[in-house]
């Protein structure tokens, strides 16, 4: 089949090789257009527009999809079907009727489940030990349309979003080859999601990713591994935002929420529940590093009377 392969951020890049590497031809992609980005906010392509025009694929950036010198382009490629990894703007009915086969997408849950940007944090923030990814047609409602087909991964218990996009990306980019083989084969039909066990997962926000101490750890926990790499989990150290990542279950005694206390090569936290060990952080302004080192430079000792907020 002739595709317009559509998606914008890196975990979109093993699907866009794979399809490359399949009986199917990529005649262009549609990402998003180029934006500020990094430190120095220096105007960037997406990762797709850069893999695209390493390969020599046509990019398409409209700012939306419903212009129509953007339908016009679409039209005149005439592709059998658009394929979809997190592309990050809605389509209007008008362009889902362009290709003949309808846009078809990839989505990291198993539908369902976890409807909407951010389907790996909420799985995690839920504490779900199952989670996976469908692919199905693309209707006007949000993650509503009919399913071609599923698989399942386990949420390991130190997974962060990132480990686990990384490797529902891979999975779920030799799902949608099958996909796309099946539908031009006419040897799968797509199925209408159930009305039960429907659920949503708007994106997380900066306030979402801060941390309430007061929380029992494995809420903590689930938090930041959620919320890394982004929009990265956090909280407020002498007025200032602190990063955080992962942490990790500790057996020492009680501390009160959000209270510190640093030993020689470890740094504790309070919680609700019991303390945590603090992962690797990062103060405003400076790199990233192991929250022993981060102490030591505050010239903290033991029971230190050190507090979060």
């Amino acid at each position: 089949m002739r595709l317009v392969f559509a998606g914008t951020p890196a975990v979109a890049l093993p699907t866009l090789r794979a399809l490359i590497a399949s009986r199917h031809t990529v005649e262009a992609v549609v990402t998003r257009p180029d934006a500020p980005a990094g430190r120095g906010r220096k105007t960037a392509s997406s990762p797709v527009a850069e893999l695209a025009d390493e390969l020599a694929i046509p990019a398409l950036k409209p700012v939306r999809p419903n212009e129509p010198q953007f339908q016009a382009a679409l039209r005149a490629i005439a592709p059998d079907c658009c394929p979809v990894v997190a592309y990050g703007a809605l389509l209007p009915p008008e362009t889902l009727d362009i290709p003949r086969f309808g846009w078809v997408n990839l989505h990291f849950s198993v539908l369902p489940a976890w409807r909407g940007a951010a389907p790996v944090p909420h799985a995690i923030l839920r504490g779900d030990d199952i989670t996976g990814a469908s692919t199905f047609k693309i209707v006007k409602e949000l993650d509503a349309g009919p399913v071609y087909g599923t698989l399942t991964e386990p949420v390991r218990p130190g997974d962060t979003t990132g480990d686990l996009l990384k490797r529902l990306s891979v999975a779920g980019a030799e799902l949608l080859v099958r996909t796309l083989d099946a539908i031009e084969d006419g040897t799968v039909t797509a199925v209408p999601q159930p009305a039960d066990g429907v659920s949503f997962a708007p994106k997380l926000t900066a306030a979402d990713a801060r941390v309430d101490w007061k929380l029992p750890a494995h809420l903590i926990d689930r938090q930041v591994r959620a919320c890394t790499p982004d929009p990265g989990a956090w909280t407020e150290f002498e007025g200032a935002r602190l990063k955080l990542w992962p942490v990790t279950r500790s057996a020492v005694e009680d501390l009160p929420p959000g209270e510190l206390r640093v030993e020689r090569d470890v740094v504790y936290a309070g919680t609700g529940s019991h303390p945590v060990r603090l992962g690797d952080v990062q103060p405003p302004g400076k790199r990233r590093m192991p929250a022993a080192d981060w102490a030591r430079g505050l010239r903290a000792g033991v029971g230190h009377p050190l507090v979060l907020g």
